[in-house]
């Protein structure tokens, strides 16, 4: 029966792990990870990805507003479990908060307060990849002690999965975001080539000239050429 049990759960995995790679955007797979914490995850009532940048929290893909509460929360004192595991603080990659009623010393000023929220536990992964750490999943639940060890290794492997998809898909993204760049300024540069009647070159150094003098990033001058016809200003 448990060989049963895991049997499908592997197969729910692998099926997880193809549809996080199939989704189009950035938003879409950072969506479908933390629907598939509800789904997958024993005891996960909401989930939710922190980011940080500096001090700034960035709630990404929320299932409940409660997360995003949790994460005000901890930009606001500074500190926190998902905070830490995103700060890489201890060098801690897992986290897990058994019981609300009895958190342990390091977060008991977030936990004073995040228990109004109605969490009773919860538990969180640091994604990271080889070459980038991409913030921490973060699973919650209303019930105390709702996560055990199936609950964190069920978490581990979404995580591990979690990570990979969400930086192909950022990768993706940035090369879309690249390559339409290029062609805007090309297409800028023409534009310029023809009302000036310039070379490919020398268009391309009124534009960064424009650029510099604007403190306006090159690709936004382009967009502004391509809407209006020419150089406004």
């Amino acid at each position: 029966m448990v060989v049963m049990d895991w049997e499908a759960f592997a197969e729910r995995m692998a099926t997880m792990a193809r549809d996080l790679l199939a989704q189009r955007s950035v938003d879409a797979t950072l969506e479908r990870i933390t629907e598939s914490a509800v789904e997958i995850v024993e005891g996960c009532d909401a989930a939710g990805i922190l980011m940080l940048h500096g001090s700034r929290v960035e709630t990404l893909a929320p299932t409940e507003g409660l997360v995003i509460r949790s994460d005000r929360l901890q930009e606001r004192l500074g500190e926190g479990p998902c905070f830490d595991v995103a700060a890489r603080v201890n060098d801690e990659r897992v986290f897990r908060i058994r019981d609300f009623g009895r958190p342990p010393e390091q977060w008991q000023g977030y936990v004073d307060q995040a228990r109004a929220f109605g969490i009773g536990s919860m538990m969180g992964f640091l994604l990271y990849t080889e070459r980038e750490n991409l913030g921490a999943l973060n699973l919650y639940s209303r019930r105390p002690a709702a996560f055990g060890k199936a609950s964190e290794t069920a978490g581990w492997l979404l995580a591990s999965h979690a990570a990979v998809a969400f930086s192909s898909a950022r990768t993706a993204d940035q090369l879309q975001q690249a390559l339409q760049t290029r062609h805007t300024i090309g297409e800028a540069m023409g534009i310029l080539m023809e009302r000036l009647r310039v070379s490919e070159d020398d268009a391309f150094a009124v534009m960064r000239r424009v650029s510099q003098e604007r403190n306006v990033k090159l690709r936004d001058i382009a967009r502004q050429i391509c809407e209006s016809g020419g150089l406004e200003g």
